[in-house]
């Protein structure tokens, strides 16, 4: 019998190490773009991302949502479950480094009939053990273990990006559900203002000041507002029964949180462009798939090699059951072979270019994932500036248009202007108190954006 080393040796001279490529060092900088130093929305001033995000918005009713999400959130609960597999998986592929054995007893009856002396009926004990194990010299079944355990890693980054989504989505119905309120309450203000305007018309009607034209207009304005005010409540119903899902609870509709819009946490924590590819979790998961698909690769090109298996058996047989404790009953052998495939019809050089296919589609998905995770944080830190203007703009509208309805209501007391004029400026009114609530929920939601695209911790 040959020798472990002998096979070896002799499997290299029948196989030669030339034909296996290296494997292409990969780097996370490998973006398929060049990064900037500093974001240009952000410039050279970008703050270090926080690693609590949620808790900058200062508000401990959403911090305590967003942590029972996490704990009872079904979505989030499949993901965990995910990695369990993957993980399981995993300890699957490399357990082939290890022999495997198996141990087998048994008890048989044996009958012998002979020609003039009639049968022989008697019990056989069994106690066998099976040894295989392949020897991994070329690191085949190494690398797919580590394609599995990149693989592990990349689910792994998949429920750190489900964590933050999650976050993200609970703290955007958050302050959904206090713009739906807030909007609501506007709402009910415009419905006692257009009752007022009614009562001042119809006072103005029965004293023969005015036509029952005005006093329709009213009325209709009045309608539409009561219509406007049922829309607002039915918003607030949606919301909180899509919040109440996340958190993993019956969508009763029974959220007594978020009544208020809190301001935008102070400055725009961006860090630098290079950090991203270290912090956010979907690129993570991209370049450990990327590598994964490497080892894949190296894998599939080692089948072309020997495998070189030992394998043993042996055990004891015996007629009395105390026998089988008996050394001298043992009996054994010990095989080491050797396996070189000559000719498989295409199958290993088809695995092998598969393999090289996918970790070509790994490579551009990884690049591609980073250029638009790249996009989503230069979009969020260009729209930051444009909706604080916005704000700052329906701020000073909603000042102008409470000033033009107080006048527009004494002007029309005094008879200058028509009916018409009145309504359009309580219209105005209620129009740029709406958008400006509106705005103010749209820098908030930029802000959670920026957080999840950055991929700040939770």
């Amino acid at each position: 019998m040959r020798g472990i080393s002998e096979v070896i040796i002799l499997s290299l001279l029948l196989t030669g190490m030339s034909g296996c490529k290296t494997p292409p060092q990969r780097h996370m900088e490998d973006a398929g773009a060049k990064i900037p130093s500093y974001w240009s929305g952000a410039g050279e001033s970008s703050q270090p991302v926080p690693g609590h995000w949620v808790q900058a918005f200062g508000d401990p009713d959403l911090s305590a949502l967003v942590q029972s999400a996490l704990a009872e959130n079904y979505d989030l609960k499949a993901a965990a479950a995910r990695l369990d597999a993957a993980i399981a998986q995993a300890r699957i592929d490399g357990s082939g480094l290890w022999p495997q054995i198996s141990f087998n007893a048994d008890h048989q009856q044996v009958q012998i009939r002979d020609a003039g002396f009639g049968a022989a009926r008697f019990g056989v004990f069994e106690a066998l053990f099976n040894l295989s194990w392949e020897l991994d010299v070329w690191g085949r079944i190494r690398d797919a273990r580590q394609a599995a355990l990149l693989e592990a890693g990349a689910v792994a980054s998949d429920l750190n990006g489900a964590r933050l989504s999650l976050a993200a989505r609970i703290a955007q119905s958050y302050f959904d559900l206090a713009e739906a309120r807030l909007q609501s309450e506007v709402a009910e203000q415009s419905v006692k203002d257009r009752r007022t305007i009614v009562q001042l018309v119809r006072g103005r009607f029965a004293r023969g000041i005015t036509n029952a034209l005005d006093l329709r207009l009213a009325l209709t304005d009045l309608s539409t507002a009561e219509a406007q005010l049922t829309q607002a409540r039915n918003q607030i119903q949606q919301v909180s029964r899509r919040l109440e899902v996340l958190l993993g609870r019956y969508p009763g509709g029974r959220l007594r949180e978020a009544s208020a819009l809190p301001e935008p946490p102070p400055g725009l924590p961006a860090g630098i462009p290079s950090e991203l590819l270290e912090r956010r979790p979907d690129l993570i998961a991209a370049f450990d798939r990327l590598l994964a698909a490497d080892s894949r690769m190296e894998s599939a090109r080692k089948l072309l090699l020997p495998r070189i298996v030992l394998t043993a058996a042996g055990g004891m047989r015996s007629t009395a059951l105390t026998d089988l404790v008996d050394p001298r009953a043992l009996a054994w052998n010990v095989v080491i072979g050797l396996a070189q495939p000559l000719f498989t019809g295409g199958r290993i050089r088809g695995e092998i270019n598969l393999n090289e296919a996918r970790a070509e589609e790994a490579l551009n998905l990884y690049k591609n994932t980073a250029l638009n995770a790249f996009r989503e944080v230069e979009q969020v830190l260009a729209a930051d500036e444009w909706l604080r203007e916005q704000e700052k703009a329906l701020r000073h509208a909603v000042e102008q248009t409470e000033a033009s309805r107080k006048l527009a209501v004494y002007s029309y007391q005094l008879g200058i202007i028509e009916i018409l004029t009145l309504l359009d400026s309580y219209r105005s009114t209620l129009n740029a108190q709406s958008a400006h609530i509106s705005v103010k929920r749209q820098l908030l939601t930029n802000r959670i954006n920026l957080y999840l695209a950055l991929g700040g911790g939770v």
